[in-house]
């Protein structure tokens, strides 16, 4: 049988994807991270299904069940937040399942960094100001950044930043960019995008750390840095100016 991982999005049960939401209904084996998957979500297992929360369950543990589940004859779902390609763990899962011989495939999901676009209300590539983002984080106890990724290195570039697990060293992060961005950089910062417990900050890079401190923010939180975040001048898109409407045979 198949195990499915799939993308549970941000934390809002209705940005599950309709294609997750419909593998999800028909595996009678669920495995997901109850700090991080909400139990609403769950509701959409088909009945009697077994649910596993895998929040405090080591790796060899995890892979076990699910190659459990395999032999038996049942489809698993595995429900990691987020999207799949961006810090779900895939990889360490995906290799000891390759190696059992047992196929997965994998359902997207909305990215955090999407739904906390969508709180803001803002477009993250603007004509003119920013056509780039750079989705990264901060070493952790857990995860070390390679050579070569570490935040000083990766702040040359200029780029709008996405930064995920990172709220916790708020302190750190502005010793590091401010002296490319600017002390005045706009910041805006989305605590648990589209939960009910969601919180936005939006201030000056310089003030990051207090404002987060006084939010109360140091986990489960995107933080976006860069100018298009304020972006008040700035050329409109040659695909749906006059210009380019007038000209011959243009289309849509």
């Amino acid at each position: 049988m198949t195990v499915y991982f799939i993308g549970a999005g941000p934390g809002a049960p209705d940005l599950l994807t309709l294609r997750g939401a419909d593998v999800l209904a028909r595996c009678p084996v669920c495995l997901y991270a109850g700090s991080l998957v909400p139990p609403e979500m769950l509701e959409r297992c088909p009945d009697g299904a077994r649910l596993v929360d895998t929040a405090r369950m080591p790796l060899p543990e995890i892979v076990d069940e699910l190659i459990a589940a395999h032999e038996s004859g049942l489809d698993v779902a595995r429900l990691h937040s987020g999207d799949i390609s961006l810090y779900s763990a895939l990889t360490e899962q995906a290799r000891r399942l390759d190696a059992a011989g047992v196929p997965y495939e994998i359902v997207p999901g909305v990215p955090a960094f999407a739904a906390a676009a969508g709180t803001l209300g803002r477009e993250l590539t603007v004509p003119g100001v920013g056509q780039s983002l750079l989705i990264t984080r901060v070493s952790t106890l857990s995860t070390d950044m390679p050579e070569g990724e570490d935040l000083e290195a990766l702040a040359r570039t200029g780029v709008t930043l996405a930064l995920h697990l990172a709220a916790h060293r708020a302190q750190a992060l502005t010793e590091v960019l401010i002296p490319r961005y600017g002390a005045d950089c706009p910041v805006a910062v989305v605590a648990y995008a589209s939960r009910p417990q969601e919180q936005i900050v939006r201030c000056r890079l310089a003030d990051l750390p207090q404002q987060l401190t006084e939010a109360g923010i140091t986990r489960t939180a995107v933080i976006f840095v860069g100018q298009v975040l304020d972006a008040q001048t700035f050329e409109e898109s040659y695909l749906y100016s006059a210009r380019r409407l007038r000209r011959p045979g243009a289309s849509h």
